[in-house]
């Protein structure tokens, strides 16, 4: 969900058992990038409070990037979930240094105690590096999945390896 004002309201109303702040402009059809929680801190920081005043558990969707990491860390968000489109949008040799960087802020959020997960462009194809790094106890795939539902049914399409 987005950081603004309408968005927080409506989950503060509804009362989800999560919630996960991703960047979000009008004309993008899916998130291209992890939420800047360094530039929007104090913004982030008072809708992850209202959120989980309510009960909810936060997540934000971020880059792997430390400062991100460490910032939301500050901003008492439950868990990150990296923006893993870097690592699936790039050609084999520059995929390993992706999958590091991924595995490095798994590995700096899990020590500050934040919950890892991960997602954005994973598929049947590029998810089991991602899936081996030890820190990361989510991941979102349900774009790919639901893809291949249409094709095969819901049932084959989460059964598949």
């Amino acid at each position: 969900m987005a950081v603004t004002p309408a968005m927080v309201a409506y989950a503060e109303k509804i009362r989800p058992h999560d919630a996960c702040f991703v960047p979000e402009k009008r004309e993008e059809l899916t998130t291209e990038g992890g939420l800047d929680v360094v530039a929007h801190k104090i913004k982030v920081r008072d809708a992850v409070k209202k959120l989980q005043d309510r009960g909810i558990q936060v997540s934000l969707f971020i880059d792997p990037a430390q400062a991100q990491i460490e910032t939301a860390k500050e901003v008492g968000a439950d868990a990150i979930e990296i923006h893993t489109g870097a690592y699936c949008n790039v050609a084999m040799a520059a995929r390993q240094r992706e999958l590091a960087a991924i595995a490095d802020a798994a590995a700096l959020a899990r020590r500050l105690g934040l919950e890892v997960h991960a997602g954005h462009g994973l598929d049947y194809e590029n998810v089991l590096p991602i899936a081996k790094i030890p820190e990361i106890v989510e991941l979102n795939i349900g774009h790919s999945i639901i893809a291949r539902a249409v094709i095969v049914g819901i049932e084959q399409a989460v059964t598949e390896k």
